[in-house]
């Protein structure tokens, strides 16, 4: 029996409590649904659940007397040993071993599907993430983000969420201006100008760009005037860095459905457009020859410029339209991954989602990444060889590989920064979280290819085998996945994932230190054998899946 289960199952009872009269409650008073949790102690039992606690009030009497009520209608319902009533009126439950069992059977027939819900079901979110510019390798804050909105987006689509996953192209404004003449600059062996871009990868850049003319058949920018050269350096070097982005992220098990180019909104005539659609909310003001977001209307610190007073668009009124464009793409919940750097700016987004008549936090959800810190032998990695001031996403990979890289980003709250140690992850011990997951991955093929050479099969599968309190521990571990699955997708939590499976593998290693799977030489093979196949086998199930939500490979062997 599963918590969902359970959780319908005390439906069921208080339900028929209140036609039968037992329980004075209204239709609109039932709860939609029953919490079930894991207690604590395990001496007080399988599962609890505080539904006493929340509908004794409405129901004009005191908790434990509800519990009560409800405890002895529990006990008589099939699959249940015994239910007790602790403190004010929790209500604890112990399943009969064979309904505890029938999860492992549970898990292994649905397999990968296993954790997935409904609760985002029907809902569109467009995800932002990375969105670096174009005008350098991934650096590992970008690094972080990307395997954070990854996996985040695998969980939302496992609870049942259509999912875009969007890179927002920056490709209008100062910083493309800076990276073309620092090209330029390289190309004809000058140093970048004194507000350019550094690093080996210009270099690169810059010689291919030349080669690429060269190949072409096209004039060689050197010769040109210098703002022809420069445009040539823009169009050409962007691109060339733009296809290194997309291709290193893909190495890195992040693909994207849409790349959208910010220059698109301005040529479109999708600012405007915003900015007329806020005017005619009676939102938009103008003065001192600007126009302005009356954005103090809605919560933000002061009222924000959108056009400036010679006529130029400020960097916000691309926001403005991005996030009108992708409202109208058809996302009920827009949510944008941001730096640490980018704190600040919550507030005016908001007020601007606001603004459109939109709820903020709900139609519009931020996410603040912090600071990731990279050690080596305990000091700060602090350069990268390539991009000579940034450590960058390559130089994680190259150190620790694209597992160790994605499982360690993403294993900590987003909203926390994170020291990684190199010497660590490149370790093969249980002090390292990814190495110490995958290798009870691969304990768990081991086992099941032992136990195939020693004719044990899944044949005859009888759940109340699984009696063992190390049995009943690990029943527990596996029957919280889909309900820790639901609340990483509703907390925008990730990092959940990664938690949950290392306590799966821990509940794990110590059960096969207890249970055995295969007989020893001269026993025969018998029914507690084969039950702890099914249950070893719902462990493998359960740490593929949650580990193909990190987006990390969980392996059949180490």
């Amino acid at each position: 029996m599963t918590p969902e289960q359970l959780s319908e199952l005390i439906s069921s009872v208080l339900a028929s409590a209140v036609k039968a009269g037992e329980v004075a409650l209204g239709e609109s008073d039932f709860p939609s649904a029953i919490t079930v949790e894991r207690p604590r102690s395990r001496e007080h039992g399988d599962w609890a659940t505080n539904v006493a606690l929340q509908m004794a009030k409405k129901a004009g009497t005191n908790p434990r007397a509800l519990a009560s009520l409800l405890a002895a209608r529990l006990e008589d319902e099939e699959g249940i040993r015994s239910v007790d009533i602790a403190g004010p009126g929790f209500i604890n439950i112990t399943l009969e071993a064979a309904s505890a069992g029938e999860l492992a059977r549970s898990i292994v027939e649905a397999g990968a599907a296993y954790g997935h819900n409904d609760s985002k079901r029907g809902v569109n979110v467009n995800l932002e993430f990375v969105s670096a510019n174009p005008t350098g390798p991934v650096h590992l804050g970008g690094a972080r983000w990307a395997a954070a909105g990854d996996t985040l987006a695998r969980v939302l689509e496992a609870c049942g969420a259509d999912v875009t996953r969007e890179y927002y192209f920056n490709d209008h404004g100062a910083q493309i201006d800076r990276f073309a003449r620092s090209l330029y600059a390289r190309a004809r062996g000058v140093d970048v100008p004194e507000d350019g871009y550094g690093g080996q990868y210009i270099d690169d850049i810059a010689q291919q760009v030349l080669a690429d003319v060269q190949r072409d058949g096209a004039p060689n920018p050197l010769e040109l005037e210098e703002a022809e050269a420069v445009e040539v350096f823009r169009s050409r070097g962007v691109d060339l860095m733009f296809d290194e982005i997309k291709q290193k992220l893909a190495q890195f098990r992040v693909e994207f459905d849409v790349y959208f180019h910010e220059d698109s909104l301005h040529t479109s005539g999708a600012v405007d457009d915003a900015i007329n659609r806020l005017r005619q909310r009676g939102v938009v003001f103008d003065s001192e020859g600007a126009t302005w977001l009356r954005s103090t209307d809605f919560g933000d610190d002061k009222d924000r410029v959108i056009v400036k007073s010679d006529g130029e668009t400020a960097y916000f009124a691309g926001d403005i339209a991005y996030y009108l464009d992708k409202r109208e793409r058809g996302a009920d919940e827009v949510i944008i991954i941001l730096g640490a750097d980018h704190h600040g700016y919550i507030g005016r987004m908001m007020a601007m989602c606001a603004a459109f008549g939109d709820k903020p936090g709900e139609n519009l959800q931020i996410l603040i990444g912090q600071l990731v810190n990279l050690l080596r032998g305990g000091e700060p990695v602090r350069m990268s060889k390539r991009a000579g001031t940034l450590v960058t996403l390559d130089d994680l990979v190259d150190a620790v590989g694209v597992d160790a890289a994605r499982y360690s980003l993403v294993r900590s709250s987003m909203d926390q920064s994170v020291d990684i140690d190199l010497d660590l992850l490149v370790s093969r011990t249980n002090d390292n979280p990814v190495y110490y997951v995958q290798y009870a991955h691969a304990r768990t093929a081991n086992v099941a290819r032992n136990a195939a050479e020693h004719g044990v099969t899944t044949d005859g599968f009888d759940p109340a085998a699984l009696n063992h309190a190390a049995d009943t521990q690990l029943l527990g571990v596996l029957a919280q996945f889909p309900a820790m699955v639901a609340q990483a997708g509703e907390l925008r939590e990730p990092h959940r994932v990664a938690r949950y499976l290392e306590t799966l593998a821990a509940s794990y290693h110590t059960w096969y230190g207890q249970c055995r799977v295969t007989p020893r030489a001269d026993e025969p093979v018998e029914v507690s054998h084969t039950a702890r196949l099914w249950l070893n086998n719902a462990v493998k199930q359960v740490l593929a899946n949650g580990l193909t939500m990190l987006g990390v490979d969980a392996p059949e062997r180490m």
